[in-house]
């Protein structure tokens, strides 16, 4: 086996995450974007002496799983699904023996409760990022996610299956509005052009929508300060006022609670804000989760499925135990969905989330849902922890998909509490973290994962801890 090389083969299994294994001559082989089953042609990325790494040409036969018919029409295209081929239950079982594998290879004995599915396998997400772009070098405009494997070619994707129908009703309106305009979008290597982002979230419970255009203040690969003056004649280039009175009149199923324009001159290819402008309405929504009411901002941290969040919780809620009497730190804390969710039956909740918006809506959501036992602090965890008199009888842990930072963690490891509950979005950083949790002390008592993410190759994991000691 060669670099370069053209390769076939049948895919044996397939590893968390989309990580398809197969031999040649002997040599093991990973090839991303797989399924278990499938015969593939691949070429050669790196090859050592008894491992390689392939990148996915062509899928030569399907997998004798997949019996499924994609019901979106850029399936395959698009890079957001990978497995509309596949029932939805062969996907759950695909995950659930993926994290069990995992958890397996670290925590011993324990009770590992399989995978609980999402409470709607489509028109499931709350949030999407849809990009600016064309599908081919100099094509027409498109609006969408990225092309499968690519960094730039974009597809639109006004049919997409995993979010309601208003959203399809908003991008096409917007695509073709710019269009008609005959608007640039901002291209990621020269840094010239203006459409970034069209942001749409929805609330599952409410149907409340709210909608953010993100642009770049000019057409210009020189940014100047932006002003006042220069956003006005960006707004009127790009006929805003009109854009909104379009949007006010579509037949939505739910409400339009909010239109936003935030200009954004970073060279990063994300959606955040230098200015955020109101267009329409109010700048947030609102959601319902276990009967708590939560605000939502463009940049709040908040589960994309929430019906799946309210499983995730709810098994989180049942880790955590008794709490009477019991002060709880709630680390990465996001916009405080798990922290208010405790607090009615927790003498005290301190959350402590690194995003200063989410903080403010954390503290907002609190207040509305009459919870006085929570604090909300601002900052990096492993900043934070030095800074807090307070001492927790129980942690729970919901980090980003990189894991805890290892000196955050020493420090978590420190307090010496009892209890653990860890949520990851990524597996084997929570594997990683919890070599390090068995090495100071702790045990997994249990584990389950919520597939929060179906047709994709994401799924979350609950784990409890407990000290050995205690």
């Amino acid at each position: 086996m060669k670099k370069g090389q053209i390769l076939e083969g049948v895919v044996e299994y397939v590893e968390f995450p989309n990580k398809g294994i197969l031999y040649v001559d002997g040599s093991r082989v990973a090839v991303k974007d797989v399924l278990e089953g499938q015969k593939i042609r691949f070429a050669v990325k790196k090859a050592r002496k008894d491992r390689g790494e392939g990148r996915l040409l062509e899928v030569l036969e399907p997998s004798p799983k997949e019996t499924a018919i994609p019901l979106c029409k850029s399936f395959g295209s698009c890079g957001g699904c990978l497995f509309q081929t596949l029932p939805y239950k062969e996907q759950l079982a695909m995950k659930e023996a993926q994290v069990k594998t995992l958890l397996d290879s670290v925590c011993g004995e324990y009770e590992f409760s399989g995978i609980k599915g999402s409470p709607k396998p489509w028109e499931y997400r709350n949030k999407m990022e849809f990009s600016f772009g064309d599908e081919y070098k100099d094509g027409p405009l498109a609006l969408g996610l990225h092309k499968k494997g690519s960094f730039y070619d974009i597809v639109t994707t006004d049919q997409c299956k995993i979010v309601d129908k208003d959203y399809h009703l908003v991008l096409s309106l917007v695509l073709q509005h710019f269009a008609d305009l005959g608007i640039s979008y901002y291209k990621k290597l020269s840094h010239i052009g203006v459409l970034r982002y069209l942001l749409v979230r929805r609330s599952e419970k409410k149907g409340e929508l709210l909608i953010a255009l993100v642009t770049a203040s000019e057409e210009a690969a020189e940014r100047t300060e932006i002003t006042d003056s220069k956003i006005k004649r960006l707004q009127e280039q790009l006929e805003l006022k009109d854009l909104v009175e379009k949007l006010q009149g579509l037949p939505l199923n739910g409400e339009m609670k909010g239109i936003l324009h935030i200009v954004y001159d970073g060279l990063a290819d994300v959606v955040k804000s230098d200015r955020t402008l109101l267009l329409y309405g109010q700048d947030y929504f609102t959601e319902e989760l276990l009967g708590l009411s939560f605000k939502i901002t463009p940049f709040s941290f908040f589960q994309t499925n929430s019906l799946g969040a309210e499983v995730l919780y709810s098994i989180a809620r049942e880790f955590v135990g008794e709490t009477k009497d019991k002060v709880v730190f709630d680390l990465y804390s996001g916009t405080g969905t798990i922290a208010q969710i405790l607090a009615p039956v927790a003498l005290r909740v301190v959350g402590v989330e690194i995003v200063g918006e989410a903080v403010e809506a954390a503290r907002i959501n609190a207040k509305q849902n009459g919870l006085e036992n929570c604090e909300f602090v601002a900052g990096d965890v492993l900043k934070v922890l030095d800074e807090l008199e307070e001492k927790p009888d129980i942690i729970v842990l919901d980090p980003p998909r990189e894991g805890v930072h290892p000196k955050a963690l020493e420090k978590i490891i420190g307090y010496g509490v009892e209890r653990i509950v860890y949520i990851s979005c990524k597996p084997t950083s929570l594997v990683r973290d919890l070599e390090v949790l068995k090495e100071k002390g702790y045990c997994v008592e249990k584990g389950v994962a919520v597939d929060m993410f179906p047709w994709a190759g994401h799924v979350e994991v609950a784990c409890c801890l407990q000290r050995k000691d205690s």
